[in-house]
């Protein structure tokens, strides 16, 4: 009998997860066109965007440790209570020498930077700086920020959202695309759907 030394065991699959705020369609609908027009501008075609979201947390590790990953998100969200985040002005940094991103400000991050804060000391993360965004363009070079940024330049994006749930995606670590592993409704949420429940029975 043959084995292969080189196949990993499902276990010990490694997978990227990254935790997400969806801001809803009417946001990501105007993201997308957003990205759609700095794609344009730049002559990209055939470009896959990725939904927008704000990201509060990203790690890499063994598929085997999903299930109390999960469990312990599942804990935060259900002592967490909904809030209400505005987005506001247009920015970029610079990650490395010739690559910027492009993002919109979150006005009042006090609430998801709490949150933020929350995730981290469940998995006894030492605390780092954070900054929520929506980013808009991720890692374009010079040339290219300096054709598309005379849009963004001193621009607004008002808009608002209810933060109710986070979510969990996932993909291989050796690359591919997210796919959700599950929706965490937050505390005050989940027990309103519950007493919506109960009162449609009652009726």
């Amino acid at each position: 009998m043959i084995t292969n030394n080189n196949v990993i065991p499902e276990q010990e699959l490694l997978y990227d997860y990254l935790l997400v705020v969806d801001p809803g369609t009417h946001i990501n609908n105007d993201v997308m066109a957003l990205k759609r027009m700095i794609a344009q501008e730049l002559g990209m075609g055939n470009t896959q965007f990725s939904q927008a979201n704000i990201s509060l947390f990203r790690s890499v590790f063994p598929v085997r440790f999903e299930d109390d990953f999960v469990s312990l998100l599942d804990t935060i969200a259900g002592r967490q209570s909904g809030f209400t985040l505005y987005t506001s002005r247009f920015d970029h940094f610079e990650q490395q020498e010739d690559k910027r991103t492009i993002f919109i400000n979150v006005a009042n991050p006090k609430p998801i930077v709490e949150l933020h804060k929350r995730i981290l000391q469940e998995f006894d993360i030492k605390s780092s700086p954070y900054k929520p965004h929506i980013t808009i363009a991720r890692g374009i070079n010079t040339r290219e920020f300096d054709l598309v940024y005379d849009h963004f330049y001193n621009q607004v994006f008002v808009r608002s959202f209810q933060c109710k749930s986070f979510t969990l995606l996932r993909k291989p670590a050796a690359g591919g695309q997210y796919e959700t592993v599950k929706e965490f409704f937050f505390g005050d949420e989940a027990l309103r759907g519950h007493e919506h429940t109960l009162f449609n029975y009652a009726a």
